[in-house]
């Protein structure tokens, strides 16, 4: 079945950011890491790649580039999907201009004296379709 028009154009608007994705992705896939598409979006665990690299954390637990998520584990995936697939969302609105607008909407906040990932203007709009349970408790101020 072909794509429609308007579903392949958000592919299409928001490719620079997925080839990115994929690009971080390619050293981790080579170390063990897996990938799988899900609802047309391809999500990667970083699982394995970390073990061999004998990595315990990251400064994230899953982020997304275009239609490409990197995931700490296939755990934390699918715990945080329905947030990284509001920045999916988001990338398919903004393309490229993703890249900009994300750190000058946590710069803001930080000239405020707020969080700058917290108080993100895109994190506070995926977060609104997360369950708590994904953020701990965090209550924005």
């Amino acid at each position: 079945m072909p794509m429609r028009p308007m579903r392949l154009a958000r592919y299409v608007w928001a490719a620079p950011c997925s080839a990115l994705g994929l690009a971080l992705a390619l050293p981790a896939l080579l170390l063990g890491g897996t990938a799988r598409p899900v609802g047309g979006v391809l999500e990667i665990s970083l699982a394995a790649a970390l073990r061999r690299l004998r990595l315990r954390r990251l400064p994230f637990r899953a982020i997304t580039f275009g239609h490409v998520i990197l995931g700490t584990s296939r755990t934390n995936l699918r715990r945080l999907r329905a947030h990284e697939r509001i920045h999916v969302r988001q990338y398919e609105q903004w393309g490229i201009f993703f890249f900009l607008a994300y750190p000058l909407s946590s710069l803001l906040q930080l000239l405020q004296g707020r969080s700058p990932y917290w108080h993100n203007w895109f994190e506070r709009q995926a977060r609104a379709k997360a369950s708590p349970a994904e953020f701990g408790r965090h209550k924005e101020t």
